[in-house]
């Protein structure tokens, strides 16, 4: 079995550790990095994450009561069914790059440019949320849930499998392709075809 955790972690590498087996339930971890750990099911309860990096890990179905996230960078991490809205909102910052996100929740959220890059979000609830200049390059948001979200300068040019709906979202200046198109018109039921 694992040594305890210290409450406060600082610059540390935790690389192939499952988290089973640790109670870090309100443990502070700055400027750390996470490698291919298995944090699945773990309780992330008060938890302070400051500066950290998750590579290549398994948060799925974490629970993540007043956990705070500050500049953290997720990539190539499975998370799936996370609550992010249930966190503590404090400078809460982070990013997501090749990660899988399905049914996550970012509900009510101010995650202004917030970086979702070439990760699966099927099924993630934005509602309410403010996501202006967030970037959703090359990332795929079958059945995610866009209401009263605002979406201002956000980047959709290269996202796909969307659906916004104009009337009950912020889209000014936001970006689409011409591909896109059909995803923000298909409540008017209207065909689109190359001349």
């Amino acid at each position: 079995m694992p040594a305890p955790l210290e409450d406060l972690q600082i610059d540390q590498t935790f690389e192939k550790i499952s988290f089973a087996d640790l109670s870090i339930q309100g443990k502070e971890f700055e400027q750390c990095v996470f490698k291919n750990c298995d944090l699945s099911n773990i309780n992330l309860t008060g938890c302070i994450f400051i500066d950290c990096q998750f590579q290549n890990c398994n948060l799925s179905l974490a629970k993540l009561h007043k956990a705070s996230f500050q500049n953290v960078e997720f990539e190539g991490c499975k998370m799936l069914g996370l609550r992010f809205d249930s966190g503590n909102t404090f400078g809460l910052s982070f990013s997501f790059k090749n990660c899988t996100l399905d049914h996550s929740s970012f509900y009510g959220l101010k995650i202004k440019k917030t970086n979702f890059t070439n990760s699966q979000l099927k099924g993630v609830d934005f509602t309410d949320g403010f996501l202006e200049s967030s970037d959703f390059s090359f990332s795929d948001l079958l059945d995610a849930k866009f209401e009263r979200t605002n979406l201002e300068k956000c980047d959709f040019s290269s996202a796909y499998n969307f659906s916004i709906d104009p009337d009950s979202n912020k889209i000014k200046e936001a970006r689409f392709s011409l591909a896109g198109l059909p995803a923000l018109l298909s409540k008017y039921s209207i065909k689109i075809v190359d001349a």
